[in-house]
């Protein structure tokens, strides 16, 4: 697939400080909204453990390469995932405000 510079993808992992939850969406505002913000009735992961605070973030053009790095990071073990959590955001301070 071709790059486009007006696509915005975004993976991503909330945490509620015990679980992490990691996906991908092309609006990060709009999803983390929704993940404070879920439907009553919601049986989402996120919503179920209450991970709502954005801990950390990359950004692609192209979403197949997206996707691909979300596969990528959900098969890592969880030391190697907070590894990568602590190279971009040491103090794991939410980032919820900054996007």
């Amino acid at each position: 697939s071709k790059i486009n510079a007006d696509h915005n993808y975004f993976v991503y992992i909330i945490t509620n400080k015990n679980k992490t939850y990691f996906s991908v969406t092309n609006n990060l505002v709009d999803r983390l909204y929704y993940h404070n913000n879920p439907e009553a009735h919601s049986k989402s992961f996120s919503h179920k453990y209450k991970c709502k605070y954005l801990i950390y973030y990359e950004h692609f053009t192209d979403v197949e390469t997206a996707i691909n790095r979300e596969k990528q990071l959900k098969k890592w073990n969880r030391a190697k995932k907070e590894f990568l959590i602590n190279l971009q955001n040491p103090n794991w301070n939410f980032l919820n405000d900054k996007i």
